[in-house]
């Protein structure tokens, strides 16, 4: 970094174009911090200007300058190793001598963007143009980051979710969702059935969890966040009674699941049913569902 700040008399910024008229999506990094970033499509081109500006009127003697559009993983427990599933590259200008600011147009056509933008707890999956000015002593960088979705066509086949649990003798209920399949804006709907309830239950609380696996084993991290949850019923129930569940996915931060992402990570969603008895035992039942983004005009 030390070279970065000495030895460059040189600013490098970076235009997007039509970014403004895109649409914009705030991301949550590190730290509780967020940033905006232009939202672009598999199959869209990648187009702007890169603006070189010689500080102070110096001259800058440099070996080349190009402009790269980079695809790549970062896991997080890896670092300083970035796995690029996507690079593409262009000359700017040969090796020579700047004395004044210059601006160079680039495009990207039609890029293949295979795999979505992601931030997760052990992983970033990334998109972004590179400016680089290659030179003697130490090369000058600049990188501008987009943020990449991707549709999915609505499943052909989208069964409800019927399942059974029990403690023998104690406590038997049934619960069914709606489907498994559910775009980003959906709502789950769904109703538990208690068919023999004998012990004292304290309350009810349904939750959404992603799981987040990084890696291979031998070296393979899982990690589990709570996304939401919520109380579904307080007080015991009886034997035939029927708890309604409707939740509205729309008010949350969701990501599609990925599977095998490059075969790097993976995100999967459940709904984990929790009931609690009087004396605090918590009885639980995870099920999977799959999570995927459509076009806004379609999320009705």
């Amino acid at each position: 970094m030390a070279a970065y700040f000495f030895a460059s008399p040189v600013d490098i910024d970076i235009r997007l174009e039509g970014e403004e008229s895109r649409k914009q999506v705030e991301v949550k990094l590190e730290k509780e911090r967020r940033e905006s970033f232009p939202v672009f499509f598999d199959g869209d081109s990648v187009a702007g200007q890169a603006s070189v500006r010689v500080r102070d009127g110096k001259k800058l003697v440099h070996d080349g300058i190009k402009v790269e559009f980079v695809g790549s993983i970062e896991l997080f427990y890896d670092r300083g190793h970035h796995h690029e599933f996507l690079s593409l590259s262009q000359e700017l200008s040969a090796p020579g001598e700047m004395r004044q600011a210059q601006t160079f147009d680039f495009v990207f056509k039609n890029v293949e963007k295979q795999f979505e933008s992601y931030q997760g707890i052990n992983v970033k999956l990334r998109y972004f143009v590179r400016v680089t000015i290659s030179r003697r002593l130490a090369d000058v960088t600049k990188e501008r980051d987009i943020w990449v979705h991707s549709y999915r066509m609505p499943p052909d086949s989208n069964s409800l979710i019927k399942m059974e649990v029990g403690i023998e003798d104690c406590l038997h209920i049934e619960f069914e969702y709606n489907k498994s399949k559910y775009h980003l804006k959906d709502v789950i709907v769904g109703k538990i059935y208690f068919l023999l309830v004998r012990i004292k239950i304290k309350h009810m609380e349904l939750s959404i969890i992603r799981r987040e696996t990084t890696g291979a084993v031998p070296n393979q991290y899982n990690e589990s966040e709570t996304i939401t949850k919520f109380e579904i019923m307080d007080g015991a129930p009886v034997r035939g009674e029927t708890i309604p569940i409707r939740l509205f996915l729309g008010g949350f931060e969701l990501t599609p699941t990925f599977r095998e992402v490059n075969k790097k990570f993976s995100t999967r969603y459940y709904l984990n049913l929790v009931l609690i008895d009087e004396e605090n035992r918590r009885y639980f039942k995870q099920q999977e569902i799959t999570l995927f983004r459509i076009p806004e005009d379609r999320q009705l």
